[in-house]
């Protein structure tokens, strides 16, 4: 914040500078009052002040957007492309040379050959640069490398920083590509981190240190790119222009966001949606172990959770909070919070096919 001021300041100097430049340069010229020399003055103030920043801002965001398809490039598309481009000119020089000794349209030609020639040599270098520098001794080709630039780079929101688990995601080696984080989903965070409400002010700062962590460990690629999209105002509108312009998909677990960024064609990779899909499978008579916590919504019933967060019901276990049983699963049903696991108390089974067998027995010793 303090460099952008001190940026401004000495922008508005050299726009004052520039201002005062122009009266003077046209005083002698322009037969003007004081009015509208003040008035010349201010309005090279302005115009020099305004351009400079959309030059600038629009320098920066060419910079960046360089930076990033560089980053994108393998090293071995580089190596071809400069190749190709050096045979290419060449290649170019020596086929153009005779091409100079004809008079008229002689020299559109060579420069036309020229250009032809170290545009060839280019595209052929970037597209067959694996190729080439199988040539080359002790280079191995990693086709692994080669393919990244095709892998679209990830761009997280807010909500999938604040949540903390893309960070375990990341280690578990399932996302492939860059990873892109915002400036203005950083001072999104940092907004949440300065809330007067203690909860919003824990999980801005969690999500701050989330993205520290992640920036220093040596296998998570993360890149923070300074952006800003002046035409939208609000932050998701913001992710999905930077996702058509990048080419990105997006990483949230916002539900609204999610579906926005389907309808506009932009794909998503939900946190909750994944965490959903490699829950533990369970099915009707499996036992497992629960602990009781609190009671549940309909009389009678208790509730424990796995260590997925799986809500698991167990009837007439209402008396049993803090105690650990085995339960035998009845149902399952998949709901839109997630999915819930419906059980009995074993030993409630054990003891009803116990009663009913001994009942059973009676009968038969009754009547022979």
């Amino acid at each position: 914040m303090h460099t952008k001021f001190r940026f401004s300041k000495r922008l508005f100097f050299l726009a004052l500078i520039f201002g005062f430049w122009v009266t003077y340069t046209a005083r002698p010229f322009l037969s003007l009052g004081s009015v509208w020399n003040l008035t010349l003055g201010l309005g090279a103030v302005v115009f020099f002040y305004l351009g400079s920043v959309l030059i600038i801002n629009l320098a920066r965001r060419s910079i960046a957007s360089l930076n990033r398809n560089l980053d994108a490039v393998p090293t071995e598309v580089l190596l071809g492309g400069t190749s190709g481009l050096f045979l290419g000119v060449l290649v170019g020089v020596l086929s153009t040379f005779p091409l100079s000794f004809l008079d008229g349209f002689g020299d559109f030609l060579t420069l036309g050959v020229f250009f032809l020639s170290g545009f060839l040599g280019l595209k052929i270098g970037v597209r067959r640069a694996p190729d080439l520098l199988k040539f080359l001794p002790h280079v191995p080709i990693s086709k692994k490398k080669a393919d990244n630039h095709l892998i679209a780079p990830k761009v997280l929101d807010t909500s999938a920083i604040i949540d903390g688990r893309i960070y375990d995601v990341c280690l578990s080696n399932f996302l492939e590509g860059q990873l892109v984080v915002p400036t203005f989903v950083i001072e999104e965070l940092q907004h949440i981190a300065d809330s007067s409400d203690n909860i919003r002010r824990n999980k801005g700062r969690r999500g701050l240190e989330l993205l520290s962590k992640m920036q220093k460990h040596s296998s998570i690629k993360i890149d923070i790119i300074e952006t800003n999209i002046p035409e939208e105002k609000d932050v998701d509108s913001k992710l999905l222009r930077l996702c058509k312009q990048i080419n990105a998909c997006i990483i949230t677990n916002d539900y609204n966001l999610n579906k926005v960024a389907e309808l506009q064609g932009i794909k998503v990779l939900n946190i909750n949606e994944l965490t959903n899909a490699v829950k533990v499978i369970v099915y009707p008579g499996e036992t497992m172990h629960i602990t009781i916590i609190k009671q549940g919504k309909e009389a009678g019933q208790g509730v424990g959770y796995l260590e997925d967060g799986t809500m698991v019901v167990v009837e007439d276990a209402h008396h049993e909070i803090g105690n650990d049983l085995e339960v035998m699963v009845t149902s399952v049903f998949q709901t839109a919070a997630g999915r819930m696991i419906f059980t009995r108390k074993v030993r409630d089974e054990v003891a009803s096919s116990v009663g009913q067998h001994f009942q059973e027995s009676q009968e038969v010793n009754i009547y022979g």
